[in-house]
């Protein structure tokens, strides 16, 4: 990947290893956008967006991006999402969605996304580079224990739980599993790293 030029950085993780923070950390440390998907959902909700409005948005308005771009900036600075319109979207309608949002703001600018589907997204992208952030069942257990103030057994179903539902979600859309190390870069370890020296890391090896 080459950050002279515009650029996606994707970064796909286990569900307590940090990878949300860590995403928005290099986003910061590289100056450019972040996105996951509370801001998807935040967008999707205002703007009504589905595979067809967006269509609709761009023919009327070619700086359509502008808007979302403003409001955008009001959904990365909160800490709780606005609910001005309610959309009920089915989730291939959804994952369509999710995917038009994250590829127009990559041709748009460079940015992180981190999420279930940024690696499938921009697998043919020019330029980008697919990180997966794993970490030990261990680590895991401790940090989602310590964050979300539950006990040892609730964070151990919280962790079953959640693995099951991204690799299904994967599974229905790719043929592929998003444990498989070909469709990444560059795989990090979490254990015994703070989210700030992963980010460092992954600066490093941007170069």
């Amino acid at each position: 990947m080459n950050k002279n030029e515009k650029f996606v950085i994707t970064i796909n993780r286990e569900v307590g290893t940090g990878g949300h923070t860590i995403g928005r950390l290099l986003a910061e440390k590289l100056g450019v956008k972040y996105c996951d998907k509370a801001v998807i959902d935040g967008l999707t909700r205002e703007f009504g967006l589905t595979p067809e409005r967006i269509e609709e948005i761009k023919a009327q308005k070619k700086s359509w991006w502008k808007d979302i771009n403003n409001y955008y900036q009001t959904l990365v600075n909160s800490t709780s999402l606005p609910m001005e319109a309610e959309v009920k979207l089915d989730n291939a309608i959804m994952f369509e969605t999710e995917k038009r949002i994250l590829q127009e703001l990559a041709t748009q600018t460079s940015c992180v996304v981190a999420g279930r589907t940024g690696f499938m997204v921009f697998r043919e992208w020019p330029n980008h580079l697919n990180i997966f952030i794993q970490a030990s069942l261990e680590h895991r257990i401790q940090r989602i224990m310590q964050h979300q103030k539950v006990t040892e057994q609730e964070a151990r179903e919280i962790i079953e739980k959640m693995d099951t539902t991204r690799e299904t979600y994967i599974k229905k859309y790719e043929d592929t599993s998003r444990y498989d190390t070909r469709n990444y870069q560059l795989v990090v370890s979490a254990d015994g790293k703070t989210e700030e020296e992963i980010a460092d890391f992954i600066l490093q090896y941007i170069g």
